[in-house]
């Protein structure tokens, strides 16, 4: 495994190409003369191409990048294939993975896109909680099923919902056997300027009354070098988040090579024998972190709410 490996490599590219459009729009990263330098560098890449360092002081917040094209979004991003591990050994069912995708894409409690199930194996195993997400499969039934065309598959492997497109008809829901879509029964409480907004696949915003909806793998973060809202979010780095043709995976802090992660922690996949190929690969619950029972508070509290 590489655990030398920051971060900031993996997504160096991402951060680089940024930077760049930055620099050559008209939204100029450096403010007025009256700013005082905080001598702490920051590497940039030029309009020319090369890597320059500038103080910190200087740099304007970057303006957020403006949306992709329904076309774009239904392309994905070329030469990428992404996939997520989930540690279980590490997860105490605090749930802010949960709240982080909840606020991220302004989805209702009741209809969490991220779901942490307590789990047990066998009638004298250990239990041990399980967060479980859209697989974002290689041969995802509920793209084969869905008559509009609404459920598509990128080329990266992330498999996304045009609401646009969605006549909330629910097939793709009664195909996926991981039972990690719902249904928008009502209308969505939205402010008022994302309801506004025209839909976007790549941000699921806004969701619309009468489609479905489900976790999405945050591909607007993924163009701008950031990692999904569950993977940031989460306090003890449950989820790694990745490339697989780069063969790496990061939880933002630790770096792994994934094939070396799954082989040398026996990874492995929910349901493989029904040939979905899912994107998601789990690491088994072992030498845990935290014993099972302090999740518990966090599950009777969200019952209770």
């Amino acid at each position: 495994m590489d655990q030398n490996k920051s971060r900031r490599e993996f997504l160096a590219a991402g951060v680089l190409t940024t930077m760049a459009v930055a620099c050559s729009s008209n939204h100029s990263p450096f403010p007025a003369d009256d700013i005082e330098a905080s001598g702490e560098k920051v590497k940039l890449l030029s309009v020319d191409g090369d890597v320059i360092e500038v103080d910190k002081a200087y740099l304007k917040p970057l303006p957020h990048m403006p949306s992709v094209s329904n076309d774009e979004a239904r392309k994905g991003m070329p030469g990428k294939k992404f996939v997520m591990v989930i540690d279980l050994s590490r997860c105490k069912n605090v749930k802010a993975c949960q709240v982080a995708c909840n606020h991220a894409h302004h989805v209702q409690d009741a209809q969490n896109w991220i779901k942490v199930y307590p789990m047990q194996d066998a009638q004298h195993t250990a239990p041990y909680w399980q967060p479980t997400t859209c697989m974002h499969c290689d041969e995802p039934p509920c793209v084969k099923v869905c008559p509009v065309d609404a459920t598509f598959k990128r080329q990266d492997g992330i498999v996304l919902i045009d609401s646009e497109r969605c006549i909330g008809c629910r097939f793709c829901m009664a195909a996926c056997p991981y039972s990690t879509r719902v249904f928008n029964w009502g209308e969505p409480d939205l402010p008022v300027d994302i309801a506004d907004k025209p839909y976007n696949p790549e941000t699921s915003l806004p969701q619309k009354k009468g489609t479905v909806g489900k976790c999405d793998f945050c591909p607007d973060m993924t163009r701008m070098g950031m990692l999904p809202h569950c993977v940031s979010a989460c306090p003890n780095g449950v989820y790694f988040f990745g490339d697989m043709n780069e063969d790496s995976v990061t939880n933002g802090s630790e770096t792994f090579r994934f094939s070396d992660l799954i082989r040398e922690k026996a990874g492995y996949r929910l349901m493989e024998d029904l040939g979905t190929k899912p994107s998601v690969y789990y690491l088994p619950p072992v030498n845990r972190n935290f014993k099972f029972e302090e999740g518990l508070d966090t599950e009777d509290s969200t019952q209770k709410s």
